[in-house]
């Protein structure tokens, strides 16, 4: 009799501490998978906000998100992008030595046309025809590749500077440039950058550094 109520404690026993082990790990796992959690949501509450076009500050309403570069001497192309977007580039095809050029309405932001225009062995007058045939509200945005001011005459000049540009009329030979102004803008753009060939500062052979700007295009409200 002593002996089968030994038999049966030590049943109890066993049962009794193999429910603890049971309870301990159903505990940890549940602590393991709270834990999991948190570290989840913190990865996903501290990862960095990404920006339309990757600016480092996204716009205010009304207002169109831009960035673009310019080509970087005679081996990468110019890029734009606007509104997340790529309207130019390299990997687009769509790209080419001397002046590259995205119209966009103004009001919407949808992009209008997009072009390029040989300015070392090309002819400046299907240039001079695209900017006077251009409509008012457009948004212009410029890039340069290579040589972008070869062939530019006087005429091409004052139509660029029209367009808000003020530093169109010292661009010269390999000088890098970017630039969005408006058809119909009555006054100097805002946005604009421009870095002269100069052998004692290029940063490549023949070529200087590569323009990079981003920014907010007010929307046409009228």
């Amino acid at each position: 009799m002593i002996r089968a109520n030994g038999i049966i404690k030590l049943t109890v026993l066993v049962i009794a501490f193999l429910l603890a082990v049971f309870l301990a790990f159903q505990l940890f796992e549940i602590n393991m998978d709270f834990k999991l959690a948190n570290v989840i949501w913190l990865s996903a509450s501290t990862k960095p906000v990404r920006h339309k076009c990757g600016l480092s500050k996204a716009c205010s309403a009304g207002h169109f998100a831009f960035k673009m570069a310019s080509g970087a001497a005679s081996v990468v192309g110019p890029r734009i992008c606007l509104e997340d977007k790529v309207v130019m580039s390299g990997v687009k095809n769509n790209v080419g030595r001397g002046i590259n050029i995205a119209l966009v309405n103004g009001r919407t932001g949808e992009v209008v046309k997009t072009e390029y225009f040989d300015m070392w062995a090309g002819d400046v007058a299907p240039l001079i025809k695209f900017l006077n045939e251009i409509e008012d509200g457009t948004v212009v945005m410029m890039a340069s590749f290579d040589d972008s001011a070869t062939k530019l005459n006087d005429e091409a000049r004052k139509l660029i500077a029209d367009l808000g540009s003020s530093a169109i009329n010292n661009l010269g030979f390999r000088d890098n440039w970017i630039f969005v102004g408006g058809k119909g803008i009555k006054t100097k753009s805002p946005f604009e950058q421009h870095i002269k060939n100069s052998a004692e500062t290029n940063k490549f052979e023949g070529w200087p550094e590569v323009l990079e700007m981003e920014g907010c295009i007010p929307q046409r409200q009228d």
